[in-house]
């Protein structure tokens, strides 16, 4: 599929206890652009999760829609689907018996069927995929010998094996030390500009964040959905009016986190 554009109009997202439906965050409206990497940022409870979840169709919206190209996200079947998002979770569930290798190969399986059976070009995708994250020395081994920062970028090779325009991952640097979370983040973003993808992601890492990503997204249950460049949420000192608590202030100058 070509590069998509991925727009939230009027949304609201939530979830259901019951029969009732707990509204976490209203009225957010924003645009997803292939070519650039996304950082969604919020303080916990802040709906990033519940967020994230709807954009994947994994919760339906409270209110509004989800547009892709022009078409709501409700409309696009489960085939259609598989060829449109790919995503990437922090706590995966692995068959520790798969090579890296058999990981990646997973991703084609919206183009090779139940029976799995690739051809020269599924393995050609495959190889390139591999080549493209780094992860060539990882092939044979099993997925229970890999690191957790090895084992997040088989999952990014598996995603793009997968050929999809949007990718989304739910805070991938989670558990990993801080050299990985840096190469991590620094290769998400190579990618979505050399391959001209919709990246988004939530995290926790601010700082790192702000350095790396192209556009940021900033959520609160009470202040709603603000988004811009690093350059532009700085000027404006609106990381600081979500951010700032008692003893923690932010640096627009500086871009970091000031205790005292």
């Amino acid at each position: 599929m070509d590069a998509v554009t991925v727009k939230l109009k009027n949304l609201s997202v939530g979830y259901k206890e019951g029969k009732i439906c707990k509204e976490i965050v209203r009225d957010l409206n924003a645009t997803l652009l292939p070519g650039e990497l996304t950082c969604l940022l919020g303080p916990n409870g802040a709906g990033k999760s519940t967020l994230l979840r709807t954009l994947c169709n994994f919760l339906p919206p409270v209110a509004g829609v989800i547009d892709i190209n022009g078409r709501s996200l409700a409309s696009y079947s489960n085939q259609e689907m598989a060829r449109l998002v790919s995503v990437v979770l922090t706590h995966n569930e692995h068959n520790f018996d798969l090579t890296a290798y058999d990981v990646v190969a997973m991703g084609r399986t919206p183009y090779t069927g139940l029976l799995g059976i690739m051809s020269g070009e599924d393995r050609r995708i495959v190889d390139e995929s591999v080549r493209l994250t780094g992860v060539e020395q990882l092939l044979n081994r099993k997925t229970s010998t890999l690191s957790d920062g090895e084992r997040q970028k088989v999952m990014v090779a598996k995603a793009l094996a997968q050929q999809t325009p949007i990718l989304y991952l739910d805070e991938p640097t989670a558990f990993l030390d801080y050299p990985a979370k840096v190469q991590l983040i620094r290769m998400l973003k190579q990618l979505a500009h050399s391959l001209n993808k919709v990246i988004f992601l939530s995290t926790h890492d601010l700082e790192q964040a702000l350095q790396v990503s192209d556009k940021i997204w900033l959520l609160d249950q009470q202040k709603g959905l603000t988004t811009g460049t690093t350059d532009e949420l700085c000027r404006n000192n609106q990381i600081g009016a979500y951010f700032d608590r008692e003893g923690l202030k932010f640096d627009p100058v500086k871009r970091l986190f000031v205790i005292g």
